[in-house]
C-alpha cells in the first residue's frame, strides 16, 4: 500500500469487510509492528519515535468504546494525562461532543459513576463520553473506526454532530460504513483485499470504480 496524507485532510476508508481498513488504522500508532516498507510522520520514521509522543499525536475513536468503573469525569480527563485537567475543561469537552445532553440531568453529573465497562449509559451515551475524550486530548491526528455503526437513528444524529466538532481543524482518517461519513470526504480510498484499487472523490469514483459503485449501492454497510 502507498498512500500519502495531506495536513488537514479528512479521507475516508471504504471497502468490505476483511479487507484491512482497521489493520491500516492501527499501524499508526504502532499497535502492531510493520515488517517491511515505512510509515512517515512530517517525514519522520514512526519507528524512531518513543511509544508515548508518537501517540500523543493520534485520538482514536471506535466502534468499541473502552470505560472504566469511575466517573465519567475521569474517563473524559483520561484523554488527557499529560497536564492538569479541571472540571471546566472536562465540562466543555462534553459540550462538544454532545454528552452534556445526558450529563446535566444526572444527579452528580460528572461524578456519576458509570460502571464496568459503561454499562450504565446508552451506545449513544459511551460514545460521546469517547468523544469527548479525544477533544480534551486535541490529538492532531484523528482515527475514527466508525464510530456511528452499531447505533440508533436518534443516537447517530447526537454522534455524528459530535463527531463534526471533533473533526475541525485536524487530520481525519475514518473507516466509513455510513454514505452520511463519506459524502464530506476530501478523499476516499477503496481498498479490497488489502490493497488500494482506487482513490477519489465519491463524484469520480462512481463514475469509474465498479467496486466502489456496488458498495455505494449496498449502503457501504
Amino acid at each position: 500500500i502507498s498512500l500519502k496524507i495531506k495536513p488537514g485532510e479528512k479521507v475516508a476508508l471504504v471497502g468490505k469487510s476483511g479487507g484491512g481498513k482497521t489493520t491500516l488504522i492501527n499501524l499508526l500508532p504502532r499497535f502492531y509492528e510493520i515488517e517491511e516498507g515505512e510509515i512517515l510522520l512530517d517525514g519522520i520514521n514512526i519507528n524512531e519515535l518513543k511509544l508515548r509522543n508518537l501517540r500523543s499525536q493520534f485520538s482514536l475513536v471506535s466502534q468499541d468504546t473502552i470505560l472504566f468503573n469511575d466517573t465519567i469525569f475521569n474517563n473524559i480527563a483520561y484523554g488527557a494525562l499529560d497536564r492538569p485537567i479541571t472540571k471546566e475543561d472536562v465540562k466543555k469537552a462534553a459540550l462538544a461532543s454532545n454528552a452534556w445532553e445526558f450529563v446535566e440531568p444526572l444527579e452528580n453529573q460528572l461524578d456519576h459513576e458509570i460502571g464496568d465497562r459503561g454499562v450504565r449509559l446508552s451506545g449513544g451515551q459511551r460514545q460521546r463520553v469517547a468523544i469527548a475524550r479525544a477533544i480534551l486530548k486535541n490529538a492532531p491526528i484523528l482515527l475514527l473506526d466508525e464510530a456511528t455503526s452499531a447505533l440508533d437513528s436518534h443516537s447517530e444524529k447526537y454522534v455524528q454532530s459530535a463527531l463534526d466538532n471533533l473533526m475541525k481543524n485536524r487530520t481525519t482518517i475514518v473507516i466509513a460504513h455510513r454514505l452520511s461519513t463519506i459524502l464530506n470526504a476530501d478523499r476516499i480510498v477503496v481498498i479490497e483485499k488489502s490493497r488500494i484499487i482506487d482513490t477519489g472523490t465519491h463524484k469520480e469514483l462512481i463514475k469509474r470504480c465498479k467496486h466502489y459503485s456496488v458498495l455505494y449501492k449496498k449502503g457501504l454497510k
